[in-house]
């Protein structure tokens, strides 16, 4: 029998057998330890991780490669980031802000940050998941130091106006923070022209290796200096102690290479699957309906509400054919109604009935998964 078809990109992608190959190398041939200078071995795994920077950097539109620090994936990218930025800067004030959509790999992370004395406000969104640039400037204060919105939200695939609320908390001298883990290597990411002084990703959600992220720390206009939150042997900075993960840097930077050649592309192929999926579905069946801004959003994602079909059973029937997810994989343990589809509205029943689907390169074509959607819904609905 034959794999189901892999619908579930936002939550990993396979590695791309050319950034496996890339890799390779670095597990039996080159791996010396990039802090040992001293002799051979170290310097050439060295050179590599400060070309793999390099290219990072260049793809992310940094002014240094040093803006770049590594980390084991986003969640502790954001983790460096809100707790560096609070203790190096709490002096001036605890006020943060962020939105009720957030990732919980910031939620929770703000949620512990209070422990510590930070005053958190959390800014609603619209019903397609839209921040009201409005609403942050109110919310603005002479105590706040730091702002964190996400690029992309992970289930409903919806941008925020990031270059723009960039110049508002900009205009502000606040520091600013951007979870992009599920926009890198997706939709083209300038932390210069978007007014990004903090941003975090992952390498897993672009074809990467698993294991593997990094934080932009701004150096210029301001020059942002965090706290450390681990202490060890100083390699990054000192704001990531700990032996490189040299296989995984350089495959994250080859994957970000050949993401970022086929972004427009792949993009366009992307908007005309989901766009036929969903068209089909909502022929079939009108009271179905897609979450999150109908142009300004992911074109792989779609969040889609099926009324009367509950997610996880239209999961378990489809289990031996598509591979799909009710909500983000982050989340699927909790027995409770997304926060993020409870934000732009949805009651807890229809929470309970919203699939995500997120598509990828080794989705060709839509007729499949929409046939085998649309039969196993109507099963359902007998």
């Amino acid at each position: 029998m034959s794999d189901p078809i892999y619908l579930d990109h936002q939550a990993t992608t396979p590695l791309d057998p050319r950034v496996l190959e890339k890799m390779l190398p670095f597990f039996c041939d080159i791996y010396g330890n990039p802090s040992s200078i001293d002799h051979l071995h170290g310097h050439k795994a060295k050179q590599e991780v400060d070309a793999a920077r390099k290219n990072i950097a260049k793809h992310l539109g940094c002014r240094k490669e040093s803006e770049i620090v590594f980390t084991g994936g986003a969640t502790e990218a954001n983790n460096l980031a809100l707790i560096g930025a609070f203790r190096r800067h709490k002096g001036k004030g605890r006020h943060i802000v962020a939105t009720a959509i957030e990732h919980p790999a910031v939620l929770d992370c703000l949620k512990y940050l209070e422990t510590e004395g930070a005053e958190v406000t959390l800014l609603p969104v619209d019903g397609d998941g839209v921040v009201d640039l409005n609403s942050l400037q109110d919310a603005i204060k002479e105590e706040t130091i730091l702002v964190s919105v996400m690029f992309a939200n992970n289930e409903i695939g919806t941008f925020q106006s990031i270059r723009e609320i960039g110049e508002l908390v900009k205009s502000k001298s606040i520091l600013f923070h951007v979870d992009a883990a599920q926009a890198v290597g997706h939709v083209p990411v300038h932390v210069y022209d978007m007014n990004i002084d903090l941003m975090s990703f992952s390498a897993h959600k672009f074809y990467g290796p698993k294991g593997v992220g990094g934080l932009f720390v701004r150096s210029f206009s301001p020059m942002v200096r965090l706290d450390s939150v681990y202490y060890g042997g100083g390699q990054e900075r000192a704001l990531r102690p700990g032996t490189l993960n040299v296989p995984g840097i350089v495959g994250m930077a080859k994957a970000l290479e050949l993401a970022c050649l086929q972004q427009g592309s792949e993009n366009q192929r992307m908007k005309q699957l989901t766009s036929r999926i969903s068209a089909a579905l909502s022929d079939q069946y009108s009271d179905i309906f897609i979450n999150g801004h109908s142009e300004n959003k992911l074109s792989h994602n779609l969040s889609i509400t099926i009324p009367g079909i509950e997610a996880k059973a239209l999961i378990h029937q489809l289990r031996d054919e598509l591979s799909f997810s009710a909500g983000s994989a982050c989340s699927t343990l909790k027995v409770a109604p997304s926060h993020v589809l409870k934000a732009i509205g949805l009651s807890d029943d229809e929470c309970f009935q919203t699939i995500r689907m997120s598509l990828g390169r080794s989705n060709l074509e839509a007729e499949t998964i929409i046939s085998k959607l649309t039969l196993a819904i109507s099963q359902l609905m007998k």
